[in-house]
């Protein structure tokens, strides 16, 4: 008989729906942030959990709710608060699919960037679940549409970047409208003054949880390379992207501004690069993460904030444009290359003026006495690398009852296409973008275009 581990899932106390279905996830062993903090969770204890995406945080609160949850009690009994409709929703869809296996657990999503009256209409039908932003909640609680009086389990995911982001005076707000008696869960990939300050006056005796720096990153080369001048900065990233060509690509700037500015330069030195920051609206965001998630444009530039919660299964190379301001927003940023196992590449630039930030951070050897060699000038010389995908555009989505299958059907219908030549499909309310191989996109546009789709003809058009 095989002894159980005790960063094994068996070695929980959990339900038997909550053991079947994660054996058929295929989840047998906990990740370290699971193993640290699971075993309190479920003890009913304040938990402050420090470790960063990917590293199985959302499924150490996920399966604690849910183990927690009276499904024949249909109140709101859980708040996930997250600073980004990206991570919310992402978040939810992680807890409906861990929550499975149990009858009829309803989880609700609040998010700003969607309209309201829609989810009026769903809290009046009522959940179990909320996963939402502070801004939406705080504007439901002001309209009296959301009651929290029965939350007994409140998470803050990504704590460091709400508080970044501005939100603590609505944090605050929210909190004192949940009931005192609860379980309050907060996870967060740095832990500054001010995490600690907010923990201090929300939780009470939390246990810590801490996976360290160097276990997150064992599985990333990383790369330092020194610039002379800003325009210089520049070069250095044209050149990293001509000799590494990545299908994908994560570039962080320091400010908004950074990021229009480097991703309209990479723009006309005719790479593929969409910006990614906190000024644009909804619509464009969801429309630029579904391109890059897709492989339809190889470069992403963004903001640390923007970035968060961005649903990335192979990130090839993240490249800091400038220096993180501090080791644990470095191995934030550069943990989204080598995830699940595989190996990750992340390249940072720096000035002279940047070597005290250089020095601190966690890396072999003496990264500002002897930084990577930058790649031969004679590389801006040929032509830069095409994503391997095209989206195309459906006017049709969720509303109209189209699926991922309908589509699949459509295209390959005839034999023209074939299934290896289609990629990611994504349906919304009113639109469906799916991905299909470049050289097949203009045939692939026409079969949509004059075919039918569940008997209607929609306009397809490329992006």
């Amino acid at each position: 008989m095989n002894k159980i581990s005790t960063t094994d899932f068996a070695s929980l106390q959990l339900k038997p729906e909550l053991f079947a279905n994660l054996a058929s996830l295929g989840y047998e062993q906990m990740t370290p942030i699971q193993t640290l903090s699971l075993p309190a969770v479920l003890a009913g204890r304040d938990v402050i959990g420090q470790g960063k995406t990917g590293s199985g945080k959302t499924a150490a609160f996920g399966l604690g709710l849910l183990q927690k949850l009276d499904v024949k009690r249909f109140r709101i009994q859980t708040l996930v608060l997250c600073p980004t409709r990206e991570l919310a929703d992402q978040v939810a869809g992680e807890i409906r699919k861990l929550g499975r296996g149990l009858h009829n657990v309803k989880v609700l999503t609040l998010c700003g960037g969607a309209p309201i009256g829609p989810q009026i209409g769903s809290l009046e039908h009522g959940a179990h679940i909320v996963v939402g932003t502070p801004g939406r909640i705080e504007d439901h609680l002001r309209k009296g549409t959301l009651k929290l009086e029965d939350v007994d389990t409140l998470i803050l995911d990504e704590a460091d970047r709400m508080l970044e982001m501005g939100f603590q005076d609505s944090l605050e707000a929210i909190v004192a409208r949940i009931p005192a008696a609860r379980q309050t869960l907060l996870f967060s990939a740095t832990f500054a003054e001010d995490i600690q300050r907010i923990a201090k006056g929300m939780m009470r005796d939390p246990v810590m949880v801490e996976v360290k720096a160097d276990e997150d990153i064992s599985s990333i080369e990383q790369h330092f390379h020194k610039v002379s001048a800003d325009m210089d900065r520049l070069t250095a990233l044209r050149l990293l992207l001509q000799q590494i060509r990545p299908e994908s690509a994560l570039v962080f700037c320091s400010t908004k501004r950074d990021v229009d500015d480097v991703c309209k330069q990479l723009q006309n030195n005719n790479f593929s690069a969409l910006a990614l920051h906190g000024d644009m609206e909804q619509r464009d965001r969801d429309r630029t993460l579904i391109l890059f998630s897709n492989n339809s444009v190889s470069v992403l530039v963004a903001t640390d904030v923007a970035a968060r919660g961005l649903d990335i299964d192979a990130l090839d190379l993240v490249v800091n444009y400038h220096p993180a301001r501090d080791t644990d927003t470095h191995i934030h940023r550069i943990g989204r290359t080598g995830r699940a196992g595989s190996r990750g590449l992340a390249c940072t630039l720096f000035a002279e003026s940047d070597a005290h930030k250089i020095s601190r951070l966690a890396a072999p050897g003496d990264p500002v006495r002897h930084p990577h060699p930058l790649p031969d000038l004679s590389l801006l010389d040929i032509k830069t690398p095409y994503p391997s995908m095209r989206t195309l555009q459906i006017d049709g989505g969720k509303k109209q009852k189209l699926r991922p299958g309908d589509v699949v059907g459509a295209l390959t219908n005839g034999n023209e296409i074939t299934f290896e030549q289609i990629g990611k499909i994504t349906v919304t309310d009113n639109s469906t973008y799916v991905a299909v191989r470049h050289d097949i996109a203009r045939l692939a546009q026409n079969k949509l275009s004059e075919g039918k789709l569940k008997g209607r003809s929609f306009r397809v058009r490329k992006l």
